[in-house]
C-alpha cells in the first residue's frame, strides 16, 4: 500500500468556512473525515505532528471497527494484512507452558497501517491532512467555530471536533474536565523492535516468578515485534527510561534466550494507568472523540476501537445536522449516545486489567483474561 505525502500548513487566513475542521489524524479523526467526507461534507483536517508516524501502537481492530470500514471501503486493504487468528505463547520463568489460540475478535495489525489506509482513502476523496498545524484558540457562536493556530492563521468552519489524543488542546481550551484518575509510575515500557531468530509464529509472553513481564508481539507485514514489559528499575528502585539497551536486559531476564538479540528498536514508549472521561463530549458546536474523551487501560484491546465508533457516531450526527434532516437539537444524540458508551468501557477495561494482573502470576496463563 502506498502512503500518501500531505500538506504542510502554510496559508494565513482561509478561503472560505468548512463545514467540519477535525483536529487530530489518528485512527479516530481519520475515520470520521473519511465518513463526512463520504456523506458530501466539506472536511479540514489538521494535525501538529509534522509527518505521520511509522508506530505499531494500538494493534488490534475488532469487528465493529471492520464493519465500519467495510463501509469506507479501506476494510478489504487491512484484513488482507492482519492476522485474524494469534497464538500466545505463554512461558513461565523460562520454560514454555502452552499455546493459546485467540480467533474471532477482529485482526491483529499495526495502528500505522490502519492510519496510512485511511490517508489513502481520504486522499482519494479530495482531502488532504495539514501537517505543521497547532491549535491554539478556538472561539464559536451560533453559526459557526473560528479556531486559532499557533501560526495565526485562522480556520472558520460550522463545526471542530477534537480527537487530538489524551492530551487533547481541543479538551484544554474548551476547560472539559477529565474526570477519573492517572497512576503516577510507569506500568509498562513498549517499543518496536527486530528479534531475528525468535519465531513469528507466536506472540510470546514471558513471565516469572519474581514478578515482572516481556512480551513480544509479530507485526504482520513486517519483520518486526511490538514489544510490552515492565519497566526496569536501577540500583535505588527508580524506574529507567525505555531504550534498546533497557530491552535487551529486561527480555535477557525473563525470557532467558541468550541467543536472541534484540535490534532496530524504532519506537520507545512509555505507559501508565490512565482511568479518565472528559465531563462532556459536546461545548456548543466543538465535540471530542477517541482518546480526547476516554482513556482506559489496554487490556482488551478496546482504545482504539471505541474511538473509531465515536467517530462513526460523531458523522451521523453532524451528517444529519449539515443535510438539514433535523435541527440543532439533533448535535444532543452523539453525546446521549456514547457518553455512556465510553463510561462503561473505561469501567470494564479497568476490572479486565485487574484480571489481567492477577492471571499472569499464574504458569500459563496471559493476556487472554482480558478478554474473558
Amino acid at each position: 500500500m502506498t502512503d500518501v505525502l500531505t500538506n504542510s500548513m502554510t496559508d494565513a487566513v482561509t478561503d472560505a468556512p468548512t463545514d467540519v475542521l477535525i483536529v487530530g489524524s489518528g485512527p479516530t479523526g481519520l475515520t470520521l473525515a473519511c465518513d463526512l467526507a463520504l456523506r458530501g461534507a466539506s472536511v479540514r483536517l489538521i494535525d501538529q505532528r509534522t509527518e505521520p508516524h511509522h508506530e505499531s501502537r494500538g494493534k488490534g481492530l475488532q469487528q465493529s471497527s471492520l464493519d465500519i470500514f467495510e463501509g469506507l471501503g479501506v476494510a478489504e486493504s487491512l484484513t488482507a494484512i492482519g492476522y485474524e487468528e494469534v497464538v500466545l505463547r505463554k512461558y513461565f520463568d523460562g520454560e514454555h507452558i502452552n499455546d493459546t489460540p485467540v480467533a474471532g475478535t477482529g485482526i491483529l495489525i499495526g495502528q500505522w497501517q490502519i492510519e496510512g489506509a485511511l490517508r489513502e482513502r481520504l486522499a482519494g476523496l479530495g482531502v488532504t491532512i495539514e501537517y505543521g498545524a497547532r491549535l491554539a484558540g478556538i472561539t464559536q457562536d451560533a453559526t459557526g467555530v473560528r479556531a486559532e493556530l499557533a501560526n495565526g492563521s485562522v480556520i472558520e468552519a460550522r463545526y471542530l471536533a477534537g480527537c487530538d489524543g489524551g492530551r487533547s488542546t481541543t479538551r484544554k481550551l474548551l476547560g472539559i474536565p477529565f474526570e477519573g484518575s492517572t497512576e503516577e509510575e510507569t506500568a509498562m515500557v513498549v517499543g518496536d523492535v527486530r528479534a531475528p531468530g525468535l519465531s513469528r509464529d507466536h506472540w510470546h509472553q514471558w513471565f516469572t516468578s519474581e514478578g515482572g513481564g516481556t512480551m513480544l508481539c509479530p507485526m504482520p507485514g513486517t519483520d518486526t515485534f511490538q514489544l510490552q514489559a515492565s519497566p526496569e528499575t536501577d540500583e535505588h528502585g527508580e524506574q529507567l527510561p525505555p531504550s534498546l539497551e533497557s530491552f535487551q536486559r529486561l527480555f535477557d531476564r525473563h525470557a532467558r534466550m541468550p541467543e536472541i538479540r534484540l535490534t532496530d528498536a524504532t519506537w520507545l514508549s512509555t505507559w501508565r494507568v490512565n482511568a479518565r472521561v472528559a465531563g462532556r463530549m459536546r461545548e456548543g458546536r466543538v465535540f471530542l472523540a477517541g482518546d480526547a474523551a476516554h482513556v482506559h487501560p489496554i487490556a482488551g484491546g478496546l482504545g482504539m476501537n471505541t474511538g473509531i465508533s465515536d467517530a462513526a457516531a460523531l458523522a451521523r450526527t453532524l451528517g444529519a445536522a449539515l443535510g438539514g434532516e433535523a435541527g440543532e437539537e439533533v448535535l444532543d444524540a452523539y453525546e446521549a449516545e456514547r457518553l455512556p458508551v465510553v463510561t462503561e468501557v473505561v469501567a470494564d477495561t479497568s476490572r479486565r486489567y485487574e484480571r489481567v494482573v492477577e492471571a499472569v502470576r499464574t504458569p500459563g496463563r496471559g493476556i487472554e483474561a482480558g478478554l474473558e
